[in-house]
């Protein structure tokens, strides 16, 4: 098949949706697809063979948010995909359904990003008519698509509760290969432990972007638990204020690959912050580590922690309860224990959670829209 990916983030960026993109591009070269990706400038000239054209864009907030511009319909028209993918689709991705409509190509929307939550976040006083204009906008996107993808059940509830028709559920695979606990007996993981904690204090660790959206001022609280020492890696637009209000704990800022799998097996306890997520990556990501996972009952996260079993859910309108959590996991009698059950039981419940087969469920969707048999 030929598929044309139009995505409102790409390398060098790196957050959920550029991962996602990655991922699906490795998988549909290593089963002889051919593909072309549509991204925000500046980006590479081409991954993994297949080429890469870069549009113009705009920075906002240290993110290139791609214009909407004419390019995209000729790109897509000299390409003559069987089928277009859109990956969190908002403004280039709209231009990108619009294309793909009017030469004819069935559409799969990927909605990943949670915009009217930031919105409604960010908005002040504007913020409620703000995020309800968005979803205006967004149901009209996704009107665009012959099918659009949610990675979790909240996800999903929030495009139908919203308008959107044509749902369905793909969730994301993740790189066993690179995040395993075999890392914690890496001598540069266990260097990394012993600077983070050279006194032998129990790792919380956060892993992802430094926006304020993700939350992280949640994190205040836990800096004062006895025998408990933050670390938090990453970058983005609030790294400054957030080294201000938390001068008590570790940012090893960006990493990637294997500094990023050392990072991740350097902690005994994952946390996330942010009540907008679709989905969260990162919280399969410290599972494959062997980690148990902290994570607000909000969003993606419910359906990615088993409370109880594979970590802990708190309760996001309760200021007290993710200290309550993190304590039960570090400062508790029995935390130890309690961390090696969770933690083996969060790395069972996403040991079969590949990308290989995550590609496979979307190649199924690509084939069914365009009427391309198996074989």
């Amino acid at each position: 098949m030929r598929i044309a990916i139009v995505t409102e983030s790409f390398l060098p960026s790196l957050n959920g949706v550029t991962t996602s993109v990655c991922r699906v591009l490795d998988h549909l070269r290593a089963r002889g697809h051919e593909a072309i990706v549509v991204a925000p400038s500046p980006a590479p000239r081409e991954y993994h063979g297949f080429p890469v054209r870069g549009v113009t864009s705009v920075p906002v907030r240290q993110f290139q948010v791609g214009l909407p511009t004419p390019e995209i319909e000729a790109i897509l028209a000299d390409f003559a995909p069987d089928v277009v993918h859109v990956a969190s689709p908002f403004f280039l991705g709209a231009r990108g359904l619009v294309a793909a409509r009017d030469l004819g190509i069935p559409a799969v929307a990927i909605y990943q990003t949670d915009m009217a939550a930031y919105v409604l976040q960010h908005g002040g006083a504007a913020g409620r008519p703000a995020a309800r204009a968005t979803w205006r906008y967004l149901r009209w996107v996704h009107s665009l698509a012959h099918l659009n993808l949610a990675p979790s059940s909240a996800a999903l509830a929030d495009l139908r509760r919203n308008g959107v028709a044509d749902t369905g559920l793909w969730g994301r695979g993740v790189d066993t290969a690179l995040f395993h606990p075999g890392w914690r007996d890496d001598a540069g993981c266990r260097a990394l432990r012993r600077s983070l904690a050279p006194r032998g204090e129990t790792i919380v660790g956060y892993v992802g972007r430094l926006a304020p959206e993700k939350e992280l001022d949640r994190l205040r609280p836990l800096l004062d638990l006895p025998g408990v020492r933050i670390a938090i890696t990453g970058d983005g637009p609030s790294r400054a204020a957030l080294r201000s209000l938390m001068p008590g704990a570790t940012f090893l800022g960006r990493r990637e690959g294997d500094d990023l799998a050392r990072a991740y097996a350097a902690c005994d306890v994952f946390v996330h912050t942010g009540t907008h997520e679709t989905f969260g990556q990162t919280l399969q990501e410290g599972a494959a580590t062997g980690l148990p996972i902290v994570a607000p009952r909000r969003g993606g996260p419910i359906d990615l922690v088993d409370h109880g079993r594979t970590g802990l859910l708190f309760d996001p309108d309760d200021p007290a309860d993710l200290r309550r959590c993190i304590e039960s996991l570090t400062v508790a009698e029995d935390a130890w224990e309690r961390r090696a059950v969770m933690g083996e039981a969060a790395l069972q419940k996403v040991s079969g959670r590949s990308w290989q087969r995550l590609v496979d469920d979307l190649i199924g969707h690509y084939r069914a829209l365009a009427h391309v048999p198996v074989g």
